[in-house]
């Protein structure tokens, strides 16, 4: 396992590749790394190295969790709870389970497809898997393809680049060429997963590819937007201030990839279940950020209510088990989801499909009623509140301050930075990344609807209401 500073050394070392702001940049000063960070600082932390560590299933040897294949529903357990811990700590998005997610995803379907035509991807994986973990790497899933025309298939389009395809095959790789979108956190992985994002048809084999770069490899190009947390004066400063995240819209420029980097190409009946697969492990990994994010919003809540004077209020306490029902109802189905799931053939544990998509449309259908709850408790203020230096000011600080002033009991200091980290959680440029990001991130609503539907047994409820309405008899004799 590496360390902080292991990693930092190896984003330092890696070629400038990221288009932001009309510069080209190295990886040196990009907004998140902080959280990264924490996914290695918790490895080493006592108190939940159960959580953020496992032994590897290749070697026996200790690794991050971030870098394990599931083996058991215990594992997914582990993950989840490890998401929401860790989720909480940095206010959000942990970064690091989408790559994880696809290397799961990978690790069924290489598997399934050697099966069925005797192609070689599940050991390549397996050689691949171990050197993932031996060094401790930080990997990217980039599924999400631009797709053009909405009504267009894959082969369809006008320009066939706009959904990520192969162009060429030689006798030492392949090399693909297209753009995958809503890459969160791409600058900061050393590694990117390309995997399919639909089902395809048979003379779609072209668009059936999934591959694994380096993250600035010749040909890719991360064209990114970053959103930060406000700078605070260092005595009203959060945790958060100055700090953020990214995202990348990730271009592969005719970019080659050796044979045993590539673990799907051309098995078309394949691209769907992989798309599918990999959606399943991130809704799962859901289950524990979003969570996290209620577990936020509802503290915020708490927190401005109590320092308002008004916690015991009937509204304030209904709001607040508003909170409660979403958060544990998601995460109660993240449990249900692990303690369902299914060993795979490869070995591979992978989590319920219905709970997890249950659990995903729950969390993305609430997202904004949560930030309407935190609006309505909070009042107006986390939009009209006076900067840090009319706060500081020798000229109006101290009226300032005397009109800020909430329960007798609480520090106007308090108060600013409670109100001041709200505004910027709830109402500032990064506030609205993050709430598109809890309606989309992983798959848009409709998406689970879609899975939920496929799965489930319908028919089952059918047959029990003809049962129950006498228009067939019961297999057995109720009385």
């Amino acid at each position: 396992m590496r360390t902080k500073e292991e990693y930092h050394a190896s984003l330092e070392a890696m070629r400038p590749n990221i288009y932001m702001g009309g510069e080209v940049l190295g990886r040196a000063d990009i907004p998140g790394r902080d959280i990264l960070d924490l996914t290695f600082d918790l490895a080493y932390v006592p108190e939940y190295e159960h959580l953020t560590t496992a032994t590897s299933h290749f070697t026996g040897e200790k690794i991050n969790r971030f870098c394990h294949i599931h083996q058991s529903p215990e594992d997914l357990m582990a993950k989840q709870e490890m998401t929401r811990i860790s989720a909480r700590m940095v206010g959000g998005c942990i970064a690091r389970c989408m790559g994880i997610d696809a290397l799961n995803t990978l690790s069924v379907i290489t598997y399934m497809c050697d099966q069925a035509h005797g192609t070689e991807y599940f050991p390549r994986f397996e050689e691949y898997m171990k050197n993932f973990q031996k060094n401790d790497l930080v990997g990217c899933c980039a599924q999400s393809d631009v797709k053009g025309h909405r009504l267009r298939r894959p082969s369809e389009q006008a320009d066939p680049d706009l959904y990520l395809r192969v162009v060429e095959k030689k006798k030492d790789g392949i090399v693909i060429r297209g753009a995958k979108a809503h890459n969160s956190f791409a600058p900061l992985a050393e590694e990117i997963i390309a995997i399919p994002t639909r089902f395809l048809r048979e003379n779609e084999g072209d668009w059936a590819v999934a591959v694994a770069v380096p993250g600035d490899h010749p040909g890719v190009k991360l064209v990114c937007r970053g959103a930060r947390y406000r700078d605070r004066a260092p005595e009203l400063a959060s945790l958060h201030s100055g700090k953020g995240e990214i995202e990348s819209l990730t271009i592969f420029d005719d970019v080659f990839v050796p044979w045993e980097r590539v673990f799907l190409c051309g098995e078309a009946e394949f691209g769907g279940q992989m798309a599918l697969l990999f959606s399943l492990f991130h809704r799962h990994s859901y289950t524990g950020c979003k969570p996290a994010i209620s577990d936020v919003l509802m503290g915020a809540a708490a927190l401005i209510a109590e320092y308002s004077g008004i916690e015991k209020e009937d509204h304030v306490g209904s709001k607040l088990a508003e909170f409660i029902s979403t958060a544990e109802l998601v995460y109660g189905c993240g449990i249900a989801g692990a303690v369902k799931s299914t060993k795979m053939p490869s070995g591979t544990q992978v989590p319920d499909i219905v709970f997890c998509n249950v659990a995903r449309k729950h969390a993305g259908v609430n997202i904004y009623h949560e930030y309407d709850l935190l609006c309505e408790i909070a009042g107006g203020l986390p939009a009209t509140l006076p900067y840090d230096k009319e706060f500081l000011s020798p000229e109006v600080g101290e009226l300032v301050r005397k009109y800020l002033k909430r329960v007798d009991e609480v520090s106007v200091e308090d108060v600013y930075r409670l109100y001041a980290w709200v505004s910027d959680y709830s109402c500032s440029g990064i506030a609205g990344v993050l709430q598109y990001a809890g309606v989309h991130g992983g798959g848009s609503p409709i998406m689970e609807d879609i899975a939920i539907l496929r799965t489930y047994n319908m028919q089952e409820k059918k047959d029990l209401v003809k049962m129950i309405a006498g228009i067939t008899k019961p297999d057995i004799d109720i009385g």
